[in-house]
């Protein structure tokens, strides 16, 4: 898969570096976001998504303000019908993978 650099994606500061995997069901991200970059507040109105860390330590803040620091080997879930961002606010590259579930009535 080749790598994309995605300027201020959703909304979020700096650049997302991203290779995507997508066919009817998921969307799986390799994704790197360097020091102070983020991936703006989205939501997820028909599908979920789970952040598996590789490498550094990401910062998520859900759209109820609850706010949480994962590093290597951890995971994040944002259940469908809530929001999220993801912030590297570390000198370090962040890299993770980002998985989204759609899910079909």
């Amino acid at each position: 898969m080749e790598a994309t650099t995605v300027p201020n994606f959703k909304g979020g500061e700096g650049e997302y570096v991203v290779k995507t995997y997508l066919d009817e069901q998921n969307r799986i991200m390799q994704g790197l976001l360097p020091p102070g970059a983020s991936i703006g507040m989205h939501m997820h109105e028909k599908n979920s998504e789970t952040y598996y860390i590789i490498s550094g330590t990401g910062h998520v803040v859900m759209d109820d303000g609850t706010e949480e620091d994962f590093t290597v080997g951890e995971m994040h879930y944002c259940p469908m019908g809530h929001g999220h961002t993801l912030i590297n606010r570390t000198d370090s590259d962040l890299v993770f993978l980002g998985i989204v579930s759609e899910h079909h009535d």
